[in-house]
């Protein structure tokens, strides 16, 4: 029974990974349950055992993104050794890498623009990461990192936007897009405008911390 489990697990999985690489690719609409086929593996009759339709396979990707997400996220709250700011820097970065490099990260996001899944929007991904960002900045406000008078929610909706909007550029521009770039880049613009001029001093000075470059990417 047990291993019988850990194949039908197996399968699942697979069928998510494989629907990931083809909504990302084609979106929703256009995706082949031909190519996902291909790509797990998997035969029809295992398909529509572990999901009824195309649009509960697209939830079982949006369920398996946001799972990605928190365990990104609890990773980096959790660091005790950086300020709030350098924390939100390495958050920020970890998330363009994801988008990068994970089939399932880049579908949530395509996915997230269909009208079958604009609902989704309000629990997906980029809720849990910029909620993580609020509360970062709300840390850096209490720890005396944020200039007087400085509206830490309006910021952050600012941070929210400008890398949703670098994300989409990154799709329509025919160049290649450093995206992590592009993120470190809103990311400075914002705390150029917020962070006290001490903590901006210093950071001019040193840069973000090194390691960040050879962080997890989740």
């Amino acid at each position: 029974m047990a291993r019988q489990q850990e194949r039908a697990r197996r399968t699942r999985a697979a069928i998510v990974e494989a629907a990931a690489v083809e909504f990302g690719v084609r979106g929703y609409a256009a995706a082949s349950v031909n190519a996902i086929l291909e790509g797990s593996h998997a035969t029809k009759g295992a398909m529509y055992f572990h999901f009824e339709s195309k649009e509960e396979l697209g939830r079982a990707v949006l369920a398996a993104a946001l799972e990605k997400y928190h365990q990104m996220t609890a990773r980096w709250m959790a660091r005790a050794d950086l300020d709030p700011f350098q924390i939100l820097h390495g958050l920020i970065d970890n998330v363009a890498r994801m988008f990068l490099s994970d089939p399932i990260v880049r579908a949530e996001f395509r996915l997230i623009i269909e009208p079958e899944f604009y609902a989704d929007v309000q629990s997906g991904g980029a809720r849990v990461w910029g909620g993580s960002a609020r509360e970062l900045l709300q840390r850096a406000e209490r720890e005396g990192l944020v200039r007087e008078g400085v509206d830490v929610e309006k910021f952050t909706r600012v941070l929210a936007a400008s890398l949703a909007g670098q994300r989409y550029l990154s799709d329509l521009t025919a160049q290649q897009v450093d995206l992590r770039a592009r993120f470190e880049d809103s990311l400075e613009v914002v705390l150029a405008g917020m962070a006290v001029d001490s903590w901006l001093e210093k950071w001019r000075r040193e840069g973000w911390p090194v390691e960040l470059d050879a962080a997890v990417p989740g």
